[in-house]
């Protein structure tokens, strides 16, 4: 059945599924979420406070989202953030989760960065 182009391995793969409490308190969903909103060319500053308001519901005290690149297809790129609630950056003992994204739109490559301020460890 095997071609000798290609090598064939016949192995049992077990994929376990588990269920996210609050999918929206994790940077990667909400980095995907905006993604999604920006290919289908939504305003980004309207992308990015829908995904501060859904991070706020999932109980966070703190999160920060920055996008950079050719936004909304603007010739000069630049950058631009949002922050609600505390975001410690400095702080070592601070739990904040963090996540880099990149999404290719019809102008170009964006950049998306989000930081969410868990708890602060005592």
């Amino acid at each position: 059945m095997c071609k000798k182009k290609f090598n064939c391995v016949n192995r049992k793969l077990n994929i376990g599924i588990t269920r996210i409490a609050n999918p929206y308190g994790h940077p990667n969903i909400l980095a995907e979420f905006i993604a999604g909103q920006l290919k289908n060319r939504v305003s980004f500053r309207k992308a990015m406070k829908k995904a501060i308001e859904l991070t706020e519901q999932a109980g966070t005290k703190g999160v920060q989202v920055q996008i950079a690149g050719r936004i909304d297809g603007k010739e000069i790129a630049r950058v631009e953030w949002i922050r609600e609630g505390r975001v410690p950056l400095q702080t070592i003992r601070a739990k904040i989760d963090y996540c880099s994204y990149t999404v290719r739109t019809i102008y170009g490559v964006l950049g998306i960065k989000i930081w969410i301020f868990v708890n602060e460890e005592q």
